[in-house]
């Protein structure tokens, strides 16, 4: 499988690392504005192109990642897909929903693979978690809550807290639950950054359960934690260390006719978790999906859906 990367920024870079090390894949090519990214062509033994319409006619390529900033993936997708190139775009999926539908439409039309980067999926500790959940051992979720936080981004220039950092758990709330938010309310403001949103507070509700989701980019200390509250127990994953930890609960009542539950102490569980870094097992998805033309993890309506309840919870921030 041949590959290559569009961007090789902060992310861009780790997808030219883990595609120069996946058995039966070469990267053949990189292509970015930047000159001095001509280093990394050179560190993982590939051609480097300034201008990646001129990569994409001169070489053979199977597969790309475009990992460019998000005003700009409609127009390199779509130039990809009409070139034939199956593709993966860093989340969010694009800007706006009609852009994002555009892109979709361009993919199916070309029969071609699309697939969003919406990474945390993969992380080894929320596959287990969706597991458990799937399995009832924490019996009907009641209460998600996430907390994203950490020091402003450098290298991130064009998107407000929500869009970039937000999408990654509205997606896993998503994933986690099977279904899309019904109602979404938020705040946001400005602590540090003059010019974007640098932290909100999202509150989302589906059918029987209540997702609160905190992120900014002032908090001096990084933080990726979910906690998931059951009627059978609790649950809480550290995104960062791919921990999971799980306590079932130990209840009774008192009798048939008073609301008195006595609680005793809960069963304590060290899930094991099989650690693994979330973008090779992302990348590894993508490239098997296209050699045995199946369905990705992530499909282009995935992305649409998270893009759009983060839009949604963004015009909630105004009201």
């Amino acid at each position: 499988m041949r590959v290559a990367v569009i961007g090789i920024g902060n992310m861009g870079k780790h997808h030219a690392r883990v595609y120069s090390k996946l058995k039966n894949v070469k990267l053949v090519a990189i292509s970015d504005l930047d000159e001095k990214k001509k280093k990394i062509a050179r560190k993982f033994g590939c051609k480097f192109y300034r201008n990646y319409k001129e990569m994409l006619k001169k070489e053979k390529i199977d597969a790309v990642s475009v990992v460019v900033p998000t005003k700009l993936h409609e127009e390199i997708a779509i130039e990809c897909i009409k070139a034939g190139k199956n593709i993966l775009i860093e989340k969010p999926i694009s800007n706006t929903i009609e852009s994002a539908k555009r892109i979709i439409r361009e993919a199916k039309k070309n029969k071609v693979k699309l697939t969003v980067g919406h990474i945390e999926r993969f992380n080894p500790a929320v596959q287990k978690l969706k597991e458990i959940i799937k399995k009832g051992e924490l019996g009907k979720v009641t209460t998600i809550v996430v907390r994203r936080v950490g020091v402003f981004p450098p290298q991130v220039k064009d998107a407000n807290v929500i869009i970039d950092i937000g999408v990654h758990d509205i997606d896993v709330l998503s994933y986690l639950l099977r279904k899309k938010p019904k109602n979404i309310f938020a705040r946001s403001g400005r602590a540090i950054s003059r010019n974007r949103d640098d932290y909100a507070d999202i509150l989302l509700k589906y059918d029987g359960t209540n997702a609160f989701i905190q992120v900014n980019w002032i908090t001096p200390v990084k933080i990726r934690r979910l906690a998931v509250t059951g009627t059978k127990g609790y649950a809480e994953l550290d995104y960062i260390t791919q921990e999971l930890v799980l306590y079932r609960s130990n209840y009774r009542r008192i009798d048939d006719f008073s609301d008195v539950i006595k609680f005793g102490t809960p069963d304590i569980v060290k899930v094991r978790v099989r650690k693994s870094e979330p973008l090779r097992l992302e990348l590894e998805n993508f490239i098997e999906c296209i050699s045995k033309n199946k369905k990705p993890i992530v499909s282009g309506e995935d992305g649409l859906n998270a893009l759009d309840a983060a839009l949604k919870a963004i015009e909630a921030c105004k009201l």
